[in-house]
């Protein structure tokens, strides 16, 4: 409540009606962030913001997105399927101020993560826990293709990690780091740039 209040957004569970809960069974219930923990994780990368692209797979109402514009990624991108998730995000976004926002660049897709396309940008991924353990081993999967096609540096942030033995079978990714909020991994086929 403190950040929405401090920035004039409504990324909260609180407002969530009972339809979106009731899809959350079936997908993950939603959840924003704690912005403490966003920072911790963050400062756990040792990149050059500035040449990375953000993505949040499963980006609820945004708040993530929000908190990464207060880094100089090149963009920010949420990919939600939930429609009234989406309509909020677009909403956050539009309304979001703040003195330390580095980034302006910051765009929720409406998309089936699956289904989204990965930029062949050096990419943070973010995914807090947005799909259950087939469709993840499926977008672990989707992961390694890509970087087959254009090898590139990614990071992987895997927030409050309940499924991380799916991600941990990746022979394209390799654990840099690990604590009980969350697991960090790096890809293994490109130097950073």
């Amino acid at each position: 409540m403190d950040y929405d209040w401090e920035h004039h957004v409504n990324t909260t569970s609180g407002t969530v009606g009972w339809r979106d809960r009731l899809l959350g069974i079936f997908h993950s219930p939603y959840m924003p962030t704690d912005p403490a923990e966003f920072r911790e994780m963050m400062a756990a990368l040792s990149v050059d913001f500035s040449k990375f692209t953000f993505i949040d797979i499963g980006s609820g109402k945004g708040r993530t997105l929000l908190m990464a514009s207060e880094y100089p990624f090149r963009r920010i991108v949420g990919v939600e399927i939930l429609p009234e998730f989406d309509r909020a995000a677009r909403e956050n976004i539009r309304s979001y101020n703040s003195a330390t926002q580095r980034c302006s660049k910051i765009e929720s897709v409406r998309a089936d993560g699956l289904d989204f396309a990965l930029p062949h940008d050096p990419l943070v991924l973010y995914l807090f826990n947005p799909l259950p353990e087939a469709a993840l081993r499926e977008f672990v999967q989707g992961i390694e293709r890509s970087l087959a096609q254009s090898p590139r540096p990614l990071w992987l942030i895997y927030h409050t990690p309940l499924l991380d033995s799916v991600v941990a079978t990746s022979r394209s990714l390799k654990k840099e780091a690990t604590t009980p909020q969350y697991s960090l991994y790096r890809s293994q086929t490109a130097d950073e740039p």
